[in-house]
């Protein structure tokens, strides 16, 4: 790896360090555009991406040249090269490059910023007030790049964490749930660049992770709808306007159907959720009670808890759910703590928890573990 690390030095770092004084800073009204919300990027072409990447890398003006969830590429390519140069550099497994690709883009959109909230700099938006380095320091990419790293791997399990959750165990954001919208760019951005270097695919293909769940979540990044057009919803009711898609498969718009029913009753941890609207707290449902129940009624037989039903059916990506598939959160991807329906139009169906009712939630309140469809 130091081979590669002084291969990496020569090719993207020095146009860097030349550039001294001129690295992109931009003014406060530019920092505070740059951390809005975007729309999400689930469905993203690799090989467009690899294809426009490499222009960038080969010295292309960028004004011809489109990436998908890039506004300036010729600006943010070379940014993201460095962030995958330093994480090549310091032997961080492919998914903590992904990781901080998703955490630059969220933060400044790749950019190296010379001012954000109050005292935030550069591509990761670290403070010099809190111990991040001096703001000279911050500003060189690499140097941002290598402290972005050396917090992530001081996070206990941080391989088996969501991107939102290892990006947020390091940044600890206001938006927690909006580094996954990023995370297919990433993904992507990481798989063209790492190519361009010698000898990397292989070192990136030792990679550390072996037997890890692969991140599913799509926090801030749901299929078609996020569920926020429907704005708040009270507990125990359905939302104006929601109609169960009518593509839905028979047995899960049965199942869904079932389920709305128990809308409005509490939970109760171990409930049956046989007789959720009846005097015995037992017969109420808990999260993976509630599931069995409705697909019960539909004449699917599942296991009573989510530590069981995660393995149900088949897997499926967050990025294409369909109405009745499972969704899990909490804990971790394989062993979940709770469950919910996907009923479509981007929300869920779900029995929360202690004193709470069963409630129709949007989706961009959930942080997925996995997704598992189970006609």
């Amino acid at each position: 790896m130091k081979g590669l690390a002084a291969v990496v030095g020569v090719v993207f770092l020095s146009p860097i360090l030349l550039a001294g004084a001129g690295m992109v800073l931009v003014s406060s009204a530019d920092a505070v555009q740059s951390n809005s919300f975007s729309s999400c990027l689930s469905d993203i072409d690799s090989d467009k991406v690899a294809e426009q990447v490499t222009k960038i890398l080969d010295g292309a003006s960028g004004k011809d040249v489109h990436v998908e969830g890039l506004d300036l590429p010729a600006e943010q390519v070379p940014n993201a090269a460095t962030i995958v140069a330093a994480g090549l550099s310091l032997d961080v497994p492919k998914k903590g490059q992904i990781i901080a690709l998703a955490t630059a883009m969220q933060e400044s959109r790749l950019r190296n910023l010379g001012s954000g909230d109050r005292d935030s700099l550069g591509l990761f938006q670290q403070r010099p007030s809190q111990g991040w380095g001096s703001a000279q320091q911050i500003r060189d990419p690499t140097y941002a790049s290598e402290q972005f790293y050396k917090h992530l791997l001081k996070v206990d399990g941080w391989q088996q964490m969501t991107v939102t959750q290892a990006a947020q165990a390091v940044q600890k954001s206001g938006l927690p749930d909006a580094y996954a919208q990023w995370e297919s760019l990433a993904t992507a951005l990481q798989s063209a660049i790492v190519k361009t270097f010698p000898g990397a695919d292989e070192a990136d293909g030792k990679d550390t992770n072996q037997g890890e769940q692969p991140s599913t979540s799509t926090a801030g990044c749901a299929p078609g709808q996020d569920g926020s057009g429907f704005g708040r919803i009270p507990e125990g009711s359905v939302p104006k306007g929601y109609l169960i898609p009518k593509d839905a498969d028979p047995k899960a718009r049965k199942a869904i159907e079932w389920s709305m029913h128990q809308l409005g009753t509490l939970y109760q941890w171990g409930g049956s959720c046989t007789n959720a609207h009846g005097p015995d707290p037992m017969g109420r449902c808990d999260c993976s009670s509630l599931m069995q129940q409705a697909y019960a009624h539909a004449g699917i037989t599942l296991t009573r808890t989510t530590y069981t039903q995660v393995g149900e059916g088949k897997a499926v990506s967050p990025a294409h759910l369909k109405p009745g598939d499972l969704i899990f959160s909490r804990g971790s991807a394989a062993r979940p703590e709770h469950v919910g329906m996907y009923m479509g139009e981007g929300l869920v169906i779900e029995a929360p928890r202690t004193t709470k009712p069963v409630r129709i939630t949007p989706i961009k309140d959930w942080d997925i573990l996995a997704a598992r469809r189970v006609l």
